[in-house]
């Protein structure tokens, strides 16, 4: 097999690691486990992210008949009570819905499961937090992740080509610039205005991490071009612009995304507390959380 082959298979093994990373790290990622109570055991799937209009809905499923269950939330950050909501049975499965947000609005919110003199929260060590946002078509989010997996794998590529003896770099560095700019600064903007009715929310107009990190690894791939012209040059703007992408783009998304002000998240329908006669231990205190 020829060299180029096999480096064609490290950049792709790099990238998959890489992205693989970004997806299960980040906080938008659901949040999974298993919980024991009065001698049974379930496991569990809570989301962390909502797309489309309507409420979200959490469900618990393999649960015995005699567990009954409340879902409480709150607005992430407020200060405001918890609402609670009894969960309906469905066979063996509980559920109840979390209200609708504007768009990357956010939600603390934890289950607390009965059975018996017996209780459990759910996630035992910290409310989950769920991020609303609107729905982004396929036929702009499909070629969105194409392009900037196949920008990842191509930067991987060129950087590892920089590495060679007499490296061929002219046309990865303008297929990795290509790649990037279709996919994440032309398709990118539909994406964030779909999903939060924003064209952009990065630098220098915002602070979200996910556009912000997608022009700087734009910004080091137009200087490595500009490098091109003298080889030397060109090989250390290649490597460094293929380390910046792998280490901002392992960045989860959505780690320091936006969010409306609080007041607006309350505006939009926070209810009085429910009463729960089904669970009155739900009233207990609130956990800390920052």
């Amino acid at each position: 097999m020829k060299a180029s082959a096999w480096l064609w298979i490290a950049a792709l093994l790099l990238t998959i690691v890489s992205a693989r990373w970004q997806r299960t790290s980040g906080p938008t990622y659901p949040l999974a486990g298993r919980l024991s109570l009065g001698g049974a055991e379930a496991g569990y799937v809570l989301d962390r992210t909502h797309a489309g209009p309507g409420d979200h809905e959490v469900r618990i499923g393999g649960l015995p008949a005699d567990v009954t269950g409340t879902v409480e939330w709150k607005p992430r950050g407020s200060s405001v009570p918890w609402t609670l909501v009894p969960m309906r049975r469905e066979g063996d499965a509980l559920a109840a819905p979390l209200p609708h947000q504007p768009p990357a609005g956010k939600l603390w919110y934890r289950v607390r499961l009965a059975r018996g003199p017996g209780s459990v929260l759910v996630p035992p060590d910290r409310p989950a937090a769920i991020r609303f946002r609107g729905e982004v078509p396929a036929a702009v989010l499909v070629p969105h992740i194409v392009l900037m997996f196949a920008a990842m794998l191509l930067a991987a590529r060129a950087g590892l080509e920089a590495l060679r003896r007499a490296p061929r770099l002219r046309n990865l560095v303008w297929w990795t610039i290509a790649a990037m700019f279709f996919g994440g600064m032309a398709l990118g903007v539909f994406v964030t205005n779909f999903a939060f009715g924003e064209w952009w929310t990065g630098w220098p107009v915002g602070d979200d991490l996910t556009d912000t990190k997608t022009l700087v690894a734009f910004v080091f791939w137009i200087v490595a071009a500009i490098a091109l012209v003298r080889p030397r040059p060109a090989r250390v703007a290649v490597v460094l612009a293929a380390l910046v992408t792998l280490v901002i783009f392992a960045i989860p998304h959505s780690w320091a995304g936006g969010e409306p002000a609080h007041g607006v998240l309350d505006d939009a329908g926070e209810p009085a507390i429910t009463s729960v006669e089904a669970a009155p231990a739900a009233a207990a205190a609130e956990p800390s959380v920052p």
